[in-house]
């Protein structure tokens, strides 16, 4: 998933991870409180032992330090692995002015394919901090960025590389999709409840960022000096990916005793609710993700003499948008502000339609930046709705049955997170086809309009309905 609002901290943690009940506080599904705490112990490796950020001694003392000094750490390699994960959506436009000869469906093929791999990799990387600890898989997270890099850095000098290779190339960049996933479950462990929503936020926020960032940095870092320098998109992440290696190597910590809690994946799954956000989620996350990937090509291929460098406005209001979302859902009900959104991105889609019709350059940038908005702000809703949906819902109102309750919640975001991202897989190849059947993005425009009404009939079917016809409380 991705840069948000996190759920509010008394509903849920990071999907897919508890800590074992030798530890005082279990993160993500639940925690737990113990009256006393053993004291804090750092041992070989930058283990902690006896970590509990609900002990107020223990917060007041070191903890707080620790978990902010974490954090850092992690948001920076977050940001760079959005960042690797969106660089092919500012390289590709850029390919055939250096020789290549790529065709229109080839060049989404190329932008879409490392949404695939990320949204693939997200539930893995979720089980990989339990695993190998948080500050070993973002030292290993990191450095695996280097592929990607030095990948896109040979292969856009090559003009004649197959596009077989291209294409997995460009697919390496998913490896920077799964950070999130492994990003969010890690700071999950050392927030108590009451800091958690904002530290995941701060924390999500940064990945969002680095899609903008790559899209503003990019055009003038391939282009200082004479003619233009495609490689140096991948070069240039090489000394940032080592500094973030570095810095989670020195300044990270691992947390003993987590453990991976497939309960609450396997809790999600069973539950309907799970499926329903999900194919939501895509409408809104997907979205974000897949013009996120799409705009610069857009761009290029429809108003060719604006250039590249206004790129990374989508991405960027996007990002920032998300927290109001997040806001807005927390007076107005997560699915009140998620049909309004939809609605809103249906007719932001229908202005790109005319601007489009009329070739007016003003009215396609602006319909889309309205879309941008609302796909962040959407973002921000859904993710608030998760929590809430399955407390309402719960059969069992007991403590144990609202565990189960968050677990199941819990399990919900990493699993909507990863099928979220599939709509940045979805919509460049609706472009594509769009493109190669009819010569225009039209048709895909007017079925995107299509799916955002639908799932926006959906929302108020279920969730706002439901709450009038008092099935369910405001959600």
């Amino acid at each position: 998933m991705n840069a948000s609002p996190a759920p509010r901290p008394a509903d849920v943690g990071s999907p897919g991870s508890t800590q074992d009940p030798t530890s005082a506080a279990r993160s993500t599904a639940t925690t737990t409180s113990a009256p006393t705490t053993p004291a804090l112990d750092h041992r070989a490796g930058r283990w902690l032992h006896h970590w509990n950020p609900e002990d107020p001694a223990q917060w007041a003392g070191a903890g707080k330090a620790i978990a902010r000094r974490n954090l850092g750490a992690s948001v920076f390699a977050e940001f760079l692995g959005f960042a690797v994960w969106a660089s092919w959506s500012i390289v590709v436009p850029q390919l055939n002015g250096v020789g290549f000869q790529l065709t229109v469906d080839q060049m989404f093929w190329l932008v879409s394919v490392p949404s695939l791999v990320g949204a693939a990799l997200r539930l893995p990387y979720t089980f990989a901090v339990p695993l190998f600890g948080g500050r070993n898989w973002t030292v290993v997270s990191a450095l695996l960025l280097l592929l990607p890099a030095l990948g896109l850095a040979w292969a856009s000098t090559e003009p004649s590389t197959p596009f077989g290779v291209l294409l997995a190339v460009a697919a390496l960049a998913g490896v920077g999709g799964g950070n999130f996933a492994s990003s969010m479950a890690n700071i999950s462990f050392f927030y108590p409840e009451a800091e958690k929503g904002k530290a995941l936020g701060l924390n999500a926020a940064g990945g969002n960022l680095g899609t903008a960032a790559v899209q503003f940095a990019v055009p003038i870092v391939i282009t200082i000096g004479a003619g233009v320098h495609l490689e140096r998109a991948g070069l240039v992440f090489v000394p940032l990916v080592l500094l973030a290696a570095a810095l989670a190597w020195t300044r990270m910590d691992n947390i003993a005793g987590t453990t991976s809690d497939l309960g609450s994946f396997a809790g999600a799954a069973r539950h309907p609710h799970t499926w329903i956000l999900s194919l939501v989620y895509i409408g809104t996350f997907g979205s974000f993700i897949g013009f996120s990937g799409a705009f610069p090509t857009l761009l290029k291929s429809q108003f060719p003499e604006v250039g590249l460098s206004i790129a990374f406005l989508g991405a960027l209001v996007g990002s920032v948008a998300r927290p109001l979302g997040g806001m807005l859902a927390d007076r107005l009900g997560g699915a009140v502000v998620t049909v309004a959104s939809l609605v809103a991105m249906a007719l932001g889609t229908l202005g790109a339609i005319v601007g489009l019709r009329g070739h007016s350059f003003v009215l396609f940038f602006l319909a889309f930046m309205w879309m941008f908005v609302f796909t962040g702000i959407g973002n921000g809703s859904v993710y608030r709705m998760i929590p809430a949906v399955f407390r309402a819902t719960a059969p069992d109102t007991s403590p144990a049955g609202l565990l189960r309750s968050r677990k199941a919640a819990a399990g919900c975001i990493g699993i909507a997170g990863a099928v979220g991202a599939l709509g940045g897989f979805l919509i460049p190849r609706g472009f594509a086809l769009s493109n190669s059947i009819s010569g225009t993005l039209q048709p895909a425009l007017w079925l995107f309009i299509g799916c955002y009404l639908l799932l926006g009939a959906l929302t108020y079917a279920v969730y706002v309905g439901g709450h009038r016809k008092g099935r369910l409380p405001v959600i």
